[in-house]
């Protein structure tokens, strides 16, 4: 990946949407010459061009970071809880939590009763602290392409 693909890279994730004919110039390359390296980008499976959801627009409007410790086998929870539509991501770690998991509910009650219904009574979970959003924010996961 060169200084060309990583710019390609920056300009998409400001605009997953942008023409060609606008990331051409923003990068250094005519809008044909641009849709072929994004194309062989994809090709090579290093970028993936998809459409991300905000949650906080589609009446969800409770999200947290869970972080647990888990007395066990960590990817056995993380399976377990990635089954459950109200967990968007899950992360294995080392340090204090043994597994993050960002889960997504429509009102405070339904976040507490998933993580004292579901999350709590997963084999292996040892505790589970939570970390709520406040406010009204929107996810923008920007990866040091540099």
């Amino acid at each position: 990946m060169d200084d060309t693909d990583r710019a390609i890279l920056r300009e998409l994730q400001i605009d997953g949407r942008i023409p060609y004919a606008d990331l051409g110039p923003k990068v250094g390359l005519s809008p044909s010459a641009a849709r072929l390296r994004l194309q062989r980008l994809i090709d090579a499976k290093a970028v993936q061009v998809v459409g991300v959801t905000d949650p906080m627009t589609m009446n969800q409007q409770t999200m947290a970071l869970l972080g647990l410790r888990v007395g066990g086998d960590s990817r056995a929870v993380a399976d377990e809880l990635s089954r459950h539509d109200e967990v968007v991501y899950s992360v294995l770690t080392s340090g204090r939590f043994d597994l993050f998991a960002e889960v997504v509910c429509s009102k405070p009650r339904d976040l507490l009763d998933f993580i004292n219904d579901v999350v709590r009574t997963v084999d292996g979970v040892a505790s589970v602290e939570s970390f709520p959003y406040f406010g009204i924010h929107t996810h923008r996961f920007m990866w040091g392409v540099d």
